[in-house]
């Protein structure tokens, strides 16, 4: 039987990604975890680990995002492949 685990338990996790992700399934999903936090995973390695953030750590991270304060990174990502 094991000790439960995060995707065992009822009502577990509902992981979403975004419409705009490759075809090739490199994309991360999000999702609502007990306790009010959001859990960001490598959509494929569905068991693997959770990066688990607080709403406000969450917030701070999409305004960031929205600012355009990671864009170095995706250029960085397409200049390497």
């Amino acid at each position: 039987m094991g000790i439960p685990t995060l995707w065992s338990l009822p009502g577990r996790p509902k992981w979403i990604k975004s419409t705009l992700s490759y075809s090739n399934g490199a994309c991360v999903e999000v999702a609502s975890l007990p306790g009010g936090q959001v859990g960001v995973r490598n959509s494929r390695d569905s068991s693997g680990p959770v990066v688990k953030f607080t709403p406000d750590e969450w917030h701070a991270f999409i305004g960031g995002v929205r600012n355009g304060e990671f864009d170095r990174f995706a250029a960085g990502a397409k200049a390497l492949s």
